[in-house]
């Protein structure tokens, strides 16, 4: 089974963590990743590697990364969001 590393802040998100995303079927368009009470930035090399299998990540706050999941997936886009709590 696939185990992925435990994220408790976004210092903890890695290409490993974000690997279930890729596994997806059907294959998502859009990752929405909320990092908490803040915006935070990610390491450059984990977005690129998930542009590169084809899959856009926008980076929010939690509060706006719900909104806006919740936004796509009215919209019937193919969506996934990680959440980490505020």
């Amino acid at each position: 089974p696939l185990v992925s590393p435990q994220v408790g802040s976004y210092r903890d998100i890695s290409r490993e963590s974000l690997s279930l995303f890729r596994l997806l079927e059907p294959q998502i368009e859009i990752l929405v990743l909320g990092t908490g009470d803040r915006v935070e930035r990610l390491h450059p090399a984990v977005l690129k590697q998930m542009r590169e299998c084809g899959i856009a990540v926008e980076v929010q706050d939690t509060p706006n990364a719900c909104a806006t999941f919740n936004f796509l997936t009215s919209e019937k886009r193919v969506a996934a969001a990680g959440l980490i709590p505020p």
